[in-house]
């Protein structure tokens, strides 16, 4: 059974890098406080759990991709669907909700540390690689889009944003990891 994953259509590819149009959407998001490689297992606890049924209707959402991780920041800011991202004090991360929700359908969560949000339609460049999920291949691959960034002369509008497709379980060399920052239109 497929999962679903955000939606976006590829507008420029060249190698590893995409510029990409991403369609709106709704993601749960959680603000944890550990560090870049434990942050996403403390807030999946939770985001899970809400997915599981621990909303006001008790209703199981589906899972989608990606997880995406990003820094946080002091103004909760559109970001990318499902993401991590850091700032000095800690990460948000989150889940994209399926497509057939809006705000007006989709459950409330229970826990008051799960934050609804809308993301509207944005442009990101994006970077896909495979490997383990670790700062120092994070941190390689985003410097080789910021540096593509630059070079094409496209302007950055927002922070970094890790996405993870794949469940922990699923060998390295196979998981799909994706670094996306948003682009001015």
């Amino acid at each position: 059974m497929a999962t679903e994953e955000a939606e976006y259509s590829v507008s420029l590819q060249k190698d590893e890098f995409e510029i990409r149009e991403y369609a709106p959407s709704i993601v749960a998001e959680v603000i944890v406080y550990a560090d870049f490689e434990d942050a996403s297992n403390v807030a999946f606890r939770k985001l899970f759990k809400y997915i599981s049924g621990d909303n006001t209707r008790r209703d199981k959402i589906e899972m989608t991709t990606p997880v995406s991780q990003k820094a946080e920041s002091e103004k909760i800011a559109m970001t990318s669907p499902v993401g991590q991202h850091a700032s000095g004090q800690g990460w948000a991360v989150s889940f994209m909700m399926p497509a057939s929700y809006t705000m007006e359908t989709i459950p409330v969560p229970e826990d008051p540390d799960v934050i609804l949000r809308e993301i509207p339609a944005y442009r990101a460049g994006a970077i896909r690689y495979s490997g383990r999920w670790s700062e120092k291949s994070y941190k390689k691959h985003l410097a080789s889009l910021e540096e593509w960034i630059e070079q094409n002369d496209l302007k950055v509008a927002g922070e970094p944003v890790w996405a993870r497709y794949n469940a922990p379980f699923t060998p390295w060399f196979m998981r799909r990891n994706e670094i996306l920052i948003a682009l001015a239109p």
